[in-house]
């Protein structure tokens, strides 16, 4: 037997889904908006009461082809359509509305409801699955990472080459997807290679690829990054560790625009948007004569420097709160955020691994974690020690890129007993890479 609903748990209810849910009147004014709106949107009820919804939700859809409005006018209900509203603080924010009429007791319609819920979670782990990152994953309110952010939509609609320099862990590839996600070459491929970990015999075959018979156990034909790149993007990570016969074989790329693969006797038209990524300043690679000096300026057009995350100390609290969100979505986990004692850890630490390290300190901790907030106890023991927690004296180095590399080789190193083939996986590096490295920074 169904028992109808007392009227006097409706409030209750308005007030207790965890779902945003307004009403408005018939010409589209807000009459209601319950407790989950005023969260997701950032206004209060008291502000948008007798307002216009499109004046407060500011939807993509609000002109022309506005769910709400065609349900008032048509009598059409619709169930979790995807949209995008404007926060109060001016951040998009994807949802899903469901809107019907509202009738009077004569059957009138006399306005309209909408339901929505924020897919945020939804949208993050979306990206993080296709990597399909945006302007909205760099979380920064510090001024110059506000600049770099404003000026990647200009980049990415140039076709020139950008080098983006920035210490390990800095996010200089999620920086180079933004620029192929913005740009008019997004539809195709993203290609990201590692130029430290390709053993230097390999480096002409697996950038430009090569015939079958070109060397030993060349049984077949292979495409190159370049090839495989075609039509999109071609980011190529750590090319301050390129050999001098690889900048020679790039430089003529970058000039002539083809490449010829080994062994091939006709060139291929390189049709690749080239960024490239190091955490050494190439300007004083060059004037080492570790680099090319016209290598140097053929990829030097668009300079993006990313700061490290010691100098940028105010993003730590929204980074903590973007990864308990991503976590959240990942794992399944409802983890509330980060208590105060756990969060000053946080912001004494000196972070030579930057955002990665801090990533990691929040994975770290959602996997220790039993309960809904994160601990100073659920850290990583040397972030709670905070034993890199200063940063290096004055004039140990003449270059803080060096220093914070040095910093990086010995804690990978620590955390393996020594072990440089784990510590070179940690680092992302080829074993022979970290061992020069390590003969640079005289590191045993």
């Amino acid at each position: 037997m169904n028992m109808p609903l007392d009227p006097r748990y409706n409030a209750l209810i308005f007030e207790h889904v965890p779902h945003g849910i307004f009403t408005v009147d018939a010409d589209g004014r807000i009459t209601s908006f319950n407790h989950a709106a005023e969260e997701i949107t950032g206004w209060r009820r008291d502000q948008v009461v007798g307002l216009l919804c499109s004046k407060v939700l500011r939807s993509n859809h609000c002109q022309g082809s506005c769910f709400l409005f065609n349900s008032i006018e048509g009598g059409t209900a619709y169930r979790d359509r995807e949209v995008r509203i404007v926060r109060r603080d001016g951040r998009e924010l994807p949802v899903a509305v469901s809107t019907a009429a509202l009738r009077d007791e004569g059957g009138r319609v006399v306005g309209g409801v909408e339901m929505f819920r924020d897919l945020s979670d939804l949208a993050m782990l979306r990206r993080t699955l296709e990597a399909s990152y945006t302007l909205e994953d760099i979380i920064t309110k510090s001024p110059g990472m506000r600049n770099l952010r404003e000026l990647l939509p200009l980049v990415a609609n140039s076709v020139s080459t950008v080098l983006i320099e920035g210490e390990p862990g800095t996010g200089k590839e999620l920086i180079a997807r933004a620029i192929h996600n913005l740009g008019p070459r997004r539809a195709g491929p993203f290609v990201a290679v590692n130029c430290g970990a390709i053993p230097e015999t390999l480096v002409e075959s697996e950038l430009f690829g090569h015939v079958r018979g070109a060397f030993t156990d060349a049984y077949q034909d292979r495409a190159g990054r370049f090839a495989v790149a075609a039509g999109g993007t071609l980011l190529l990570d750590e090319v301050g560790e390129l050999s001098p016969a690889a900048q020679v074989k790039l430089l003529r790329v970058l000039q002539e625009r083809e490449f010829t693969p080994l062994g091939a006797t006709h060139p291929v038209k390189a049709d690749v948007r080239v960024v490239a990524a190091t955490n050494r300043d190439l300007s004083l690679e060059v004037m080492a004569g570790r680099f090319r000096q016209d290598l140097y300026f053929r990829l030097n057009v668009v300079r993006l420097s990313v700061p490290p995350l010691r100098s940028r100390t105010e993003d730590i609290p929204l980074l903590v709160e973007h990864f308990i969100s991503r976590f959240n979505a990942l794992q399944g986990r409802r983890i509330g955020g980060i208590s105060e004692r756990a969060m000053g850890v946080l912001m004494r630490y000196h972070f030579p691994g930057n955002v990665r390290e801090l990533e990691n300190a929040i994975e770290h901790a959602f996997v220790v974690c039993g309960g809904s907030i994160i601990g100073r106890d659920d850290l990583p023991p040397h972030i709670q020690g905070g034993s890199l927690a200063s940063p290096p004296p004055p004039g140990a180095t003449a270059n803080p890129l060096e220093a914070a590399e040095a910093a990086a080789i010995r804690e990978a190193l620590d955390r393996h007993a020594g072990n440089r083939t784990r510590a070179a996986q940690d680092l992302g590096i080829s074993r022979n890479t970290l061992w020069r490295k390590m003969k640079r920074h005289q590191i045993s």
